[in-house]
């Protein structure tokens, strides 16, 4: 079947959720943790079918890597939830105006991983390209286990474009602009938006070689990573009061992304198959959260003792 009648059905799918998520939240309203997840498991499950779906049409080998690819952008987008909870605690943004700064980042996310892929997936077929990944990838596993500049990164932009641009000192309902003394500023709204679209560009660094070295093909690393990114929100909403108890998770994705690099500084001396590496991630995954999970139910039982 020509790759073409994938990308139609994707865009239709992606198309009418996206639309039945905007009706269902055209008001600024806090998101309970149970209507949140709700919403998760309709994201995932729309991704799931899409996988089916791949597999059924083009084969083993495209379904698995698009599988692979999602669980590894779904994993390291909890990561980034935690910036999130950061960025809007600097912009002071309540609860239920949120979402919608949620929405336009993503949106603004699905236009530029399209271009950061398009270029990635060309300069992937220069070998030496391979290396520079592998490199890049092995650093950002690094960064991961053991640093935080992501958020002392997302901190300074924040503070940067909140004393030298022009807004207003609060918010005005959801607006993105406001008047004061009959000129248009923008609102604190309106600068939390620019900086989770700049912190996503910054997040694409790590995540979008990582999806390049699972696979070159463009439908594969494309709709798998917008189906992840598309169910982030919900994510957010989800399990935003229980991110601090995934203590060990940035271990896992550090392993996940030190595997991946391996992957491609090793490419001229062992092919590493996406079944092994699909076993891997989940593995990897399935320890750190059942580690943390259980350090938690420890220091429970020792706080109440």
């Amino acid at each position: 079947m020509d790759e073409a009648v994938a990308w139609v059905v994707f865009a239709v799918v992606a198309g009418a959720m996206i639309i039945a998520d905007l009706m269902l939240h055209r008001k600024s309203e806090h998101i309970p943790v149970k209507r949140a997840l709700k919403e998760v498991a309709v994201w995932i499950a729309a991704a799931v079918c899409y996988g089916i779906f791949i597999f059924v049409c083009y084969g083993n080998q495209m379904g698995i890597e698009f599988f692979t690819a999602y669980i590894v952008e779904e994993s390291m987008s909890v990561d980034n939830l935690f910036v999130f909870i950061l960025i809007f605690s600097l912009f002071a943004i309540p609860d239920e105006y949120q979402h919608k700064v949620l929405f336009y980042g993503i949106a603004g996310a699905i236009v530029f991983r399209l271009a950061f892929m398009l270029v990635g997936v060309e300069l992937m077929k220069f070998h030496v390209v391979m290396y520079f990944f592998g490199i890049l990838l092995a650093y950002a596993a690094i960064k991961t286990i053991f640093g935080n500049d992501d958020e002392e990164g997302d901190s300074k932009i924040a503070r940067f474009m909140s004393k030298h641009l022009k807004t207003s000192p609060t918010l005005d309902g959801d607006r993105f602009f406001t008047k004061i003394d009959a000129k248009t500023v923008a609102t604190p709204l309106f600068l939390c938006v620019i900086v989770i679209e700049l912190s996503d560009l910054v997040f694409a660094l790590d995540s979008i070689p990582a999806v390049l070295a699972l696979s070159s093909n463009l439908l594969v690393i494309y709709t798998s990573n917008i189906f992840a990114i598309l169910g982030l929100r919900s994510l957010y909403f989800a399990i935003k009061g229980g991110l601090n108890s995934l203590r060990y998770l940035k271990y896992g994705l550090g392993a996940i992304l030190l595997f991946i690099a391996a992957k491609l500084l090793l490419v001229d001396i062992i092919t590493i198959p996406i079944t092994l590496s699909l076993l891997f991630i989940i593995l990897a995954l399935l320890i750190t959260i059942g580690t943390s999970l259980y350090k938690n139910k420890l220091d429970e039982r020792a706080a109440r003792n």
